[in-house]
């Protein structure tokens, strides 16, 4: 169970929200499925794709300036402990896999196994 965690832990939609780039999960899918994310320099659309330790995510040139990125990155809390931030760059690059005291509390582990094993 826990390292399924960390394999939807390194989803990209799920790292693009950790960033700030995004007020939702929904709204981190969207932002990648409309070609506005990177990853390496590279334009990636698909929501669940797997981003590996020390891959770089960022934003398109064009998408930088979108009204919904920074009103999300303006309201960001906090970054987790595994990712860096480098605001000039508007980029984040994904450290090292999550520690389990770094993820949610309220999450059942058991609940999550149960789903995806139908």
């Amino acid at each position: 169970g826990e390292n399924f965690m960390f394999l939807l832990e390194s989803r990209l939609d799920n790292l693009v929200y950790r960033l700030g780039f995004s007020n939702s999960r929904a709204g981190s899918r969207q932002l990648v499925s409309h070609g506005h994310v990177t990853v390496n320099g590279k334009k990636v659309d698909i929501a669940s794709y797997t981003v590996s330790v020390g891959d770089v995510i960022g934003l398109r040139e064009r998408s930088r300036n979108l009204a919904t990125i920074k009103d999300a990155l303006a309201g960001r809390h906090h970054i987790p402990g595994y990712l860096d931030f480098n605001e000039q760059a508007m980029e984040g690059k994904y450290v090292r896999l999550p520690e389990r005291a770094e993820l949610s509390q309220e999450i059942d582990e058991k609940q999550i196994v149960e789903f995806y094993s139908r």
